[in-house]
């Protein structure tokens, strides 16, 4: 549903709305600049601006377009910007495209469209009306204004990654084998993602910063470098981000495997034990099998049974010493 407001900022700073855009331009007689706030709009009002401003029809196809990456051209009468907006809700990551159109004497702004409902400008107005003192100076300003806010609003995002990430590091440490990594490379898409749109918000503040734009004057620069810095450091929070993601994943990695082998090595030590075991009563049952109690009866006579059969247990512990004595020593010297 297209929510679109549009305002009248006079040459005296007052600030108020007005009804249509055709109110809009026609108050521009009166001075002062318009700004043009649309919210989710349909097609052809937004086309409709190609004759009422004089906005160029490719700008309106990108701004109907959701998959532009963020960037800024320059037209006779209007320089377009695309900037994007994060939010991030119930461990998804949403990114909002915000279409400016800035010119000598108006601003305009597109939002909504393909949004799904979310609104990163809904608060912009009430900030103007508490604080009109920068925005009423010109469109310029105004601009800056609503950059201002998109920019400062990432860093909910970023801090909501971050309090992940911090979870993430926990379960690995705590649990390595209940952890999902599945969960880190939606992080790390996430943060690539941020780092591709953040990279050309970057370079559209380096063109800005170095008078590109004819409709951005000179005083209104030193607060455009505010938002530079901002995003420089949203961007390195970024990539300082996906090395912890990559160390993570590296230490998830190490964990799981020294689990693996210490159960090796248990299976080992067990097949070991068994080993050790059948390779004693080898030779036992061999001549267990041989011998059989009813031979040793024979050879001694069945009056003697008292004494053969001790002496062939007796026997039997003997060897049996003897073989574990050996084996032993065998694995002792196989460790030197």
């Amino acid at each position: 549903m297209s929510e679109s407001k549009f305002y009248h900022f006079t040459s005296t700073g007052l600030f108020y709305g007005v009804k249509t855009v055709e109110d809009a331009v026609a108050a521009l007689n009166e001075g002062g600049y318009i700004w043009l706030n649309y919210y989710n709009p349909p097609m052809e009002e937004l086309h409709s601006l190609v004759d009422k401003m004089g906005v160029h029809p490719l700008s309106i196809e990108d701004c109907l377009d959701s998959s532009q990456v963020p960037k800024i051209e320059h037209f006779p009468n209007n320089t377009f910007i695309i900037f994007n907006a994060f939010s991030y809700e119930n461990k998804l990551l949403f990114i909002d495209e915000i279409d400016l159109f800035v010119g000598k004497n108006f601003l305009i702004t597109v939002s909504g469209i393909n949004s799904e409902g979310r609104r990163p400008l809904n608060d912009i107005v009430k900030i103007i009306e508490n604080d009109p003192g920068m925005a009423k100076t010109g469109p310029a300003f105004m601009m800056h204004v609503v950059l201002d806010y998109i920019v400062d609003d990432k860093l909910q995002a970023f801090e909501s990654l971050e309090d992940e990430l911090e979870e993430a590091e926990d379960e690995v440490l705590n649990d390595p084998a209940g952890f999902k990594p599945s969960e880190l490379m939606r992080l790390k898409k996430y943060l690539v993602t941020l780092r591709k749109s953040l990279f050309h918000e970057r370079e559209i503040l380096v063109k800005i910063s170095r008078m590109d734009c004819p409709f951005i004057p000179e005083k209104a620069i030193f607060h455009y470098r505010d938002i530079y810095d901002h995003l420089a450091k949203f961007f390195e929070l970024t990539e300082t981000n996906r090395e912890i993601v990559t160390s993570l994943m590296e230490l998830y990695t190490s964990l799981l495997n020294n689990q693996m082998t210490k159960i090796s090595n248990e299976t080992n030590a067990s097949v070991r034990r068994l080993t050790l075991i059948a390779t004693i009563f080898m030779p036992l049952t061999l001549v267990a099998s041989i011998g059989g109690m009813s031979e040793w009866t024979m050879m001694t006579g069945p009056e003697k049974w008292k004494i053969a059969y001790p002496l062939f247990i007796l026997g039997l512990i003997i060897i049996a010493v003897i073989n574990y004595l050996l084996i032993r020593r065998m694995e002792k010297g196989n460790r030197k």
